[in-house]
Parts: C-alpha cells; sequence; structure tokens
C-alpha cells in the first residue's frame, strides 16, 4: 500500500471517530441542557455503547500501519498525524474494553449524583460515585503506564509535555507573585459591588448581543442555560455555549457567557479543512482555556470593554443607571471568595492550587474520599482564610470530579499565563486596541488569535504554538505584572 493509500485509508477511518465523538457530544450536551431526570439510565447506556464503540475504532491495528508508512514524511499535516494520533493509539490500544464502557457508565452515574448531592448540599450523596470513579481512573492510568506517576499519565490527555513536577514549580513561583499583590490589596478599603437585580430574561438577549459582538458565530452555535457553563465543540458548524444566569449577579453570568464564548471562538476557528487528520483539534486544555480567560479577562475585565458594555446596558437596562467606571469597578473587585468560577484574577489560581494538591493527594493515596470536604476547607482556610459553610459552596462546587476529569483543573492556570503573554503581545503590536475596544471593534483581536492560535489547530504541540505567537516571553512575569497593573493601581497599591 502506497503512502497516498494509506493516508487516504487512515483519513477516512479518524473522520468516522469525529463524527462519532460529535454524536457523543450532542448526547453529552443534551445531558446537561434538555434531557429528563429519568433518562439518566437510558443515556448512560447510550454513551457506554458509543464509547465502546470508538474505543474499537480508535485501537483498530489497521491504525499502526498507517502511522508506520508516515513516519519521516515530510509533509506538516501528516508529521503532527502521526505524532498526535500515535499518542493516542498507543493509550487507547492498552486500555481494556471493559474499563472503557465501566467508565462511561460511571461518568453518567457521577453526573447524575454530583447534581443530586449538590442540590442537597451533602458530599456523602456523591461520595461512593467519587470513589468509584478514582479507582477506574487509577486503573486506566495503570493500564496506559503502570511506571509513570497515575495522575501524571492523566495530565497528559489534556496539556502533554506537563510534569506534576513542572506545575509545583510554577504555582510556587505564582503563589510568591502574587502574596504581595494580595497583601497590599487586604490594606485598601474594598471596590463596591455592582449590586442591583437584572431581569433574567433580558440577561439573556444582553448575552447573546455581547457574544455576538466578540465574533461568535450564532449560525454554527446556540446559547442555553446549564448548571455548570460549559463549550462543546461538536464539530465544523455546530460549536453550543451555556451560561449560568442568575437575577442578582449580572457580572458572574455575563462572564460565564464570554468566557464560553472564548472557548468557541477557538473551537469555531481551528482548521476543519483538516478534518480526519487530528490537525483540525485543540492543541491542548490549557491552549483552549488560555483563549477564554483571555476574552473573560484581559478584554472582558477592561475598562475600554466596560465603558463599551454600559451602552449596552443602558439598551437592556435603562432602570439600572449602571455607569461604566462602576463597572468597570465592580468587575475587577478582588475578594478571598469561596467559588472558583466567580473568583477574580488575582485569587483564582488559588482555587485551582487547592484542586491540584487534592487531586493529586488522593491519587498517592495520603487523603481519603471520605475526608476531602475537611481538607478542602482547611485549605480554603490556609490560602484564601475563608472556610465554605457548606459542601454545595465547598467541594461540590465544579463538575468535573464528576466526569473523572482528573488531571484538568491544572490547564486553568496554564490558560491564564498563555493568555497574560498573548496579551501583552497583541498590546504591543496593536497599538490602538483599547480605542477598538472601546468602541465595541473586536475583530483585529479576533483576527490575531485566528492566525496565530486558532488556524495552527494541533499543527504543533501548544508551547511552540504559544512560543510562536509571543516569541520568548516569561509567561509567569506576564501574569503578575499584569495583575499588579489593573488590580494594584485600582486599589492604589504600587509593586515593590
Amino acid at each position: 500500500m502506497n503512502d497516498n493509500t494509506s493516508w487516504d485509508s487512515l483519513v477516512d477511518h479518524v473522520a468516522r471517530i469525529e463524527t462519532l465523538r460529535g454524536v457523543m457530544g450532542t448526547l453529552g450536551w443534551d445531558e446537561q441542557v434538555m434531557m429528563p431526570p429519568k433518562a439518566q439510565p437510558l443515556r448512560g447506556a447510550q454513551r457506554a455503547l458509543l464509547s465502546r464503540l470508538g474505543h474499537e475504532w480508535l485501537i483498530d491495528e489497521r491504525i499502526g500501519g498507517w502511522l508506520a508508512d508516515l513516519e519521516g514524511s515530510d509533509d506538516p499535516v501528516r508529521r503532527a498525524c502521526h505524532r498526535n494520533l500515535g499518542r493516542t493509539y498507543r493509550r487507547e490500544q492498552r486500555i481494556p474494553a471493559e474499563l472503557v464502557d465501566q467508565l462511561a457508565r460511571a461518568r453518567s452515574e457521577g453526573f447524575a449524583a454530583w447534581i443530586d448531592a449538590k442540590k442537597h448540599s451533602d458530599f456523602a450523596r456523591f461520595a461512593p460515585n467519587l470513589e468509584r470513579l478514582l479507582e477506574l481512573s487509577r486503573r486506566r492510568a495503570a493500564a496506559i503506564d503502570p511506571d509513570r506517576h497515575p495522575y501524571e499519565v492523566l495530565l497528559e490527555e489534556f496539556d502533554p509535555g506537563t510534569s506534576v513536577a513542572s506545575l509545583r514549580e510554577m504555582f510556587a513561583r505564582l503563589r510568591d507573585g502574587l502574596t504581595p499583590l494580595l497583601m497590599a490589596i487586604a490594606d485598601r478599603p474594598q471596590l463596591p459591588e455592582l449590586g442591583a437585580t437584572f431581569d433574567p430574561d433580558r440577561q439573556q438577549a444582553l448575552h447573546r448581543e455581547v457574544a455576538a459582538a466578540l465574533g461568535y458565530d450564532f449560525d454554527g452555535g446556540r446559547l442555553d442555560h446549564a448548571e455548570h457553563p460549559f463549550t462543546t465543540g461538536l464539530g465544523a458548524g455546530d460549536v453550543r455555549i451555556t451560561t449560568h444566569i442568575t437575577a442578582d449577579d449580572l457580572l458572574s453570568g455575563l462572564g460565564a457567557t464570554i468566557h464560553e464564548a472564548g472557548h468557541a471562538l477557538y473551537e469555531q476557528g481551528l482548521p476543519h479543512e483538516h478534518a480526519g487528520t487530528t490537525v483540525s483539534y485543540a492543541a491542548s486544555y490549557g491552549l483552549h482555556e488560555s483563549q477564554s480567560r483571555f476574552w473573560e479577562n484581559f478584554i472582558g475585565r477592561s475598562r475600554p470593554f466596560c465603558n463599551w458594555l454600559a451602552g449596552r446596558l443602558e439598551e437592556h437596562f435603562p432602570e439600572a443607571g449602571v455607569d461604566a467606571e462602576r463597572l468597570f469597578r465592580a468587575s475587577n473587585r478582588v475578594e478571598r471568595g469561596l467559588i472558583r468560577v466567580q473568583a477574580d484574577e488575582v485569587t483564582y489560581n488559588l482555587h485551582v492550587i487547592v484542586r491540584f494538591e487534592l487531586e493529586l493527594a488522593m491519587f498517592e493515596g495520603t487523603l481519603a474520599v471520605k475526608d476531602l470536604p475537611e481538607a478542602w476547607n482547611a485549605r480554603y482556610a490556609e490560602y484564601l482564610g475563608v472556610r465554605p459553610e457548606s459542601d454545595a459552596r465547598g467541594v461540590l462546587q465544579d463538575v468535573h470530579w464528576s466526569g473523572a476529569a482528573f488531571g484538568y483543573f491544572p490547564s486553568y492556570t496554564l490558560g491564564n499565563l498563555y493568555a497574560s503573554s498573548l496579551g501583552a503581545t497583541l498590546e504591543r503590536e496593536l497599538p490602538d486596541l483599547w480605542t477598538r475596544v472601546e468602541a465595541g471593534d473586536f475583530a483585529p483581536i479576533l483576527a490575531f488569535l485566528r492566525d496565530r492560535i486558532h488556524s495552527r489547530g494541533h499543527l504543533d504541540e501548544a508551547p511552540e504554538i504559544i512560543h510562536a505567537a509571543v516569541g520568548d516571553r516569561d509567561h509567569v512575569e506576564d501574569l503578575v505584572s499584569y495583575l499588579w497593573a489593573r488590580h494594584g493601581a485600582l486599589y492604589g497599591a504600587e509593586r515593590g
């Protein structure tokens, strides 16, 4: 079989896998947005069947032959496919089909149990499911590579090349960089909250207008409500986002929509012409998160954006009387709170550190699931100076563990780091950036991201894509400097 025949066969086969993943993604979206509660057992069986089928297709022995024919190719797309698919193929080949089925069912059951536990603020209702998900995830990691740290094996799925050691070092630098800022802000008068209530239906209309202004294509997506906001990229022409709207917290819901729109813009801008090659995928979860955090924070919490947004608020909520300065200050309050998705930029990474440390402890066997709530509460008291008053606002606040997404949380911090360097580069290369933002002209920003990040897909690994986009930058220093410049100035604190 010649190289072109092998390539065509491989692309056709991978395209079928991608189509199946789109079907599974649709079922997952429906489960969180529209599915009736009594359908959970049926949905679990459906997803288990499709997961098993996808696993069988992914470990098809013909893939090994096709990949062998790609060895040493000079074509960049084929070379990237050999790297990306080869890594996944080797991992999946080692996982027993029975374990794939068990994990699929456990995830579906885990999500339903998490919803119930959070509703009743009772971790004990979810604990048996979490123990099962941990057990299955340990078995999965051991099957893939018994000689490596199990947590590190799982990290590779989200951010290839990331190690436990590198995360520990990164978090230490961030903690050292953020502590002086937090201490300086603590001595200053607190910025006021936005206050007021905003009709949820009119909020929905505002959210649609903002997402469309940023560049989100509603002809290829939709915006719905979910318990935990998320984005689902089902393939070319179908990228869906959700948000969580409440009447008394306008900024939280709007921030979630902008965050998810950032994810969706990345998905909509991927090189879908390379479907079936793995190059049309996002390069990593950390890189994906950089896009959402960039739009949510660097742009969405900026003074120029608040100047533009104030005009939109006047149209949708004329009775509220919210001016741009009030909006800007409320958007950038620093508060040692409990909820990660509502956290300000200065404290956000501390929320991630808590989760990383607890995940690691559970996988290393130094923390039992039954002791997780108290360990969670103790770390929040130590790192953020607050202690959750309930499981719902503490250990049960995130959906990730219900889906066995262990190793995912560090991607949020990687995203913050990448986003800060993208922002610094954009400010340098687009001198009228903030004038455009204030005018509601976001097209040049999206064009920059399309060129530097989105269109690259997974042609290279994420660190290489970021390096090509921003050059030799210290991401930790970029993030700390940016936070001092915005939040230090707002609170009247100067960096020593």
